[in-house]
């Protein structure tokens, strides 16, 4: 009885030992493919970055600027509408706020189409606007995803 208690407590540290080192790798891969706000508005200033507004529809409506020289794209569309665009152009892609799925999502979408420089702005479009940096207002129409 007391072997089996033991046997079920290992296996249990070890999927959770498992787990652990799975989110710690996560998190990881997600700093090293972040920027954060200042150094995007300097490489905006000095270098030629692509940039890219994934924010949900919804989100977009909620706020409807953009960061100047950004691009939108819903997420549903990436494989569609950056077909055409160049894989190792240096990219940067945000959404609304910090820890935003939406942004953890579409970079792994742009990651499996094959970009091979692309950044996720940490804190997205709240952390840029907190620094103070420009937005504008986004006059583009653009359509709510609603299910049929």
């Amino acid at each position: 009885m007391n072997v089996a208690l033991v046997g079920v407590v290992v296996i249990c540290v070890l999927i959770l030992g498992w787990i652990a080192v799975k989110r710690l790798r996560a998190k990881r891969e997600v700093e090293s493919k972040s920027i954060e706000s200042e150094e995007l508005y300097k490489l905006l200033g000095t270098k030629r970055v692509l940039l890219y507004d994934v924010r949900q529809p919804l989100d977009f409506l909620a706020y409807p600027e953009i960061i100047p020289g950004a691009m939108r794209i819903a997420p549903k569309d990436i494989a569609e509408q950056t077909a055409s665009f160049s894989r190792d152009q240096i990219s940067v892609i945000y959404c609304t706020g910090a820890d935003d799925e939406t942004s953890l999502m579409v970079l792994g979408k742009a990651r499996a189409l094959n970009f091979t420089r692309v950044k996720m702005l940490k804190g997205g479009l709240a952390s840029w606007k907190a620094k103070g940096y420009p937005v504008e207002a986004y006059k583009e129409s653009f359509q709510l995803d609603t299910a049929t």
